[in-house]
């Protein structure tokens, strides 16, 4: 997989989506579709996406 976030009908910016990192890791994020969520494989984690707005809070984040 390539450093840069892949947009496939995210609901945020493109834009800021290719500037989001996991809090964890500090590694690019990807968006999941099907999870409604962006994913960082470093960390194992989905964060929410609510009403356009990525939540990359640790405690706010579930398991891959």
């Amino acid at each position: 997989m390539s450093d840069v976030a892949v947009n496939d009908g995210a609901p945020i910016d493109p834009w800021l989506l290719n500037k989001l990192v996991c809090p964890v890791t500090r590694t690019p994020l990807r968006w999941d579709a099907a999870r409604g969520a962006l994913l960082s494989d470093a960390a194992g984690l989905a964060f929410p996406v609510r009403d356009g707005v990525p939540v990359l809070v640790v405690r706010e984040a579930a398991p891959i």
